[in-house]
């Protein structure tokens, strides 16, 4: 009988929780720059986006999804039975080692590559050579990973697949080779933010693709992954803003004598001896980074992460306090999809994006009148109305808060403000008491604005008192969320050591 043999297994990073026990961090100030994904989900990743799905969950999908292989071979400009669809990139690539190269030979261009090359390797029972023209099978990883250079592909004898994994970030493709028998892998955990959603896919020309598919478990795709990537499909892909911010990271770091190698991808890659080292020296600061040998890389996620990042080097560096200014917060229902970003000591540097406009202004009102820095991404039901979205938006900012502000020690406690606005006039009362009460008139209220309100103190955990009146109902909505910003800036000055209460809490 035989025995089956373990192999070395593909070695996942620790878990936020892990990671943040080891330094004594709330799981949640844990940034994640050691993943080549986004900062935030794609928009299209919302509960109603697989609503559909959920309600035939019960079935399987007897076409294959070919809604969305059709999707994809629209983009691409390519046949439909040029489309395999498969578990991620991942799946494909230990899928072609097993068909091409079982008992043979691997090899990476570049030699410094994706570790999933290796490890695909060692379970088709090949091994790995450093010349690609003496190998039955070549991966080219076009950008690279984690160089982010962008490798020529080889003409070789054996089989050439080309992982263009980060290929969206380049503007790069090399569909021309796919009639000369090359097959190209792509995937939607990167450009498209669904990393979570495991759906990748293979272009090839049909022969290859019906050899790949018979060798594939039925449907390794579930169908609630599929309709998350079909939603994807049909918003035209934009990385120009993380392309932008890639190039300012890596100006800021070559500031700070880090000087990454020039990338084609959403990472940097900075060549240094010990980079294991700045790994252990951030974590503290709940910055988690990606060591390997020969250099350290960095995800670019979006300025307000990235600038975390900054800080802590700095900090680092400097002999500084490298606990994080920030905090973070998460909400998701099956309504709606928030992260918020605070920092209550802040400088009125305010993105506020839900979708909803008219309350996302006036929530930029409120944080900027009370000093904070406040970033908020989020999504919502809309189609049904603005109430779960502002509501459940105004529940994670007062969440946030809360989180920020801990036993809200040496606080001063108790603000007012007045603020005029045109014929409009607001007052506002705020006590940072610990006891959620709102006692709100607002007259007239454009619809949502007291409810808002409201919904911020049950769990910012404090007591609200605004009056205001007026004739124009967004004057009067408008003066109100700059009086509570205005009393909450008086109440949270640092006045003290002491909790402001005879009995020692809040």
């Amino acid at each position: 009988m035989n025995t089956a043999q373990a192999l070395p297994a593909y070695q996942w990073p620790p878990s936020n929780e892990r990671l943040a026990a080891q330094v004594g961090l709330d799981p949640r100030a844990i940034i994640r720059f050691d993943g080549n994904v986004p900062a935030a989900p794609a928009p299209v990743a919302r509960p109603s986006t697989v609503a559909a799905a959920l309600a035939e969950i019960n079935e399987y999908d007897r076409g294959r999804y070919e809604p969305l292989r059709a999707a994809i071979a629209h983009r691409h400009g390519v046949d439909l039975a040029s489309v395999a669809l498969g578990a991620g990139s991942d799946e494909f690539i230990v899928l072609l080692a097993r068909l091409f190269a079982t008992g043979g030979t691997v090899a990476t261009v570049p030699a410094n590559s994706y570790s999933m090359y290796r490890f695909a390797a060692a379970m088709a029972g090949a091994h790995m050579v450093e010349d690609p023209a003496t190998a039955d099978l070549v991966f080219v990883c076009r950008p690279n990973n984690p160089t982010g250079e962008l490798p020529d592909v080889p003409d070789v004898a054996g089989q050439v697949v080309i992982d263009e994994a980060y290929a969206d970030y380049a503007g790069v493709d090399a569909l021309d080779r796919l009639a000369s028998g090359a097959i190209v892998l792509r995937t939607f955990s990167k450009a498209y933010g669904l990393a979570g959603a495991r759906v990748g896919y293979a272009l090839a020309r049909p022969d290859l693709v019906e050899v790949i598919t018979s060798h594939q478990a039925p449907l390794s795709v579930s169908s609630v992954s599929a309709a998350l990537a079909l939603a994807a499909l049909a918003t035209p892909l934009d990385v120009s803003a993380q392309v932008a911010e890639r190039e300012r990271l890596a100006t800021e770091l070559r500031g700070l004598g880090l000087v990454p190698l020039p990338s084609h991808t959403n990472f940097l890659f900075i060549p240094m001896e010990d980079p294991q080292q700045l790994v252990d020296a951030l974590l503290p600061a709940g910055v988690v980074l990606r060591a390997f040998a020969g250099g350290l890389r960095i995800s670019v996620r979006d300025t307000l992460d990235d600038d975390v990042l900054l800080e802590a080097i700095r900090g680092w560096r400097s002999g500084a306090d490298l606990a994080s200014p920030w905090t973070r917060r998460r909400r998701a229902t099956a309504e709606t999809r928030f992260l918020v970003r605070l920092r209550v000591r802040g400088e009125g540097r305010v993105l506020v994006e839900s979708g909803e406009g008219f309350y996302d202004h006036m929530l930029q009102q409120l944080a900027f009148h009370a000093g904070w820095d406040l970033r908020v991404d989020g999504v919502g039901d809309l189609e049904t109305g603005d109430h779960h979205t502002v509501e459940d938006m105004m529940r994670t900012v007062g969440a946030a808060l809360d989180d920020a502000l801990g036993d809200r020690r040496g606080l001063a406690r108790y603000g007012e403000a007045r603020v005029p606005m045109d014929e409009a006039l607001a007052h506002a009362v705020v006590d940072l008491s610990g006891r959620p009460v709102a006692q709100l008139s607002i007259d007239p209220d454009p619809g949502m604005a007291a409810h808002a309100l409201e919904s911020f103190v049950q769990t910012a955990r404090l007591t609200l008192h605004v009056t205001a009146t007026g004739a124009n109902a967004h004057h009067v909505a408008e003066a109100s969320f700059k009086a509570v910003g205005r009393a909450l800036a008086v109440a949270l000055r640092q006045v003290g050591t002491q909790v402001a209460s005879t009995k020692g809490s809040l």
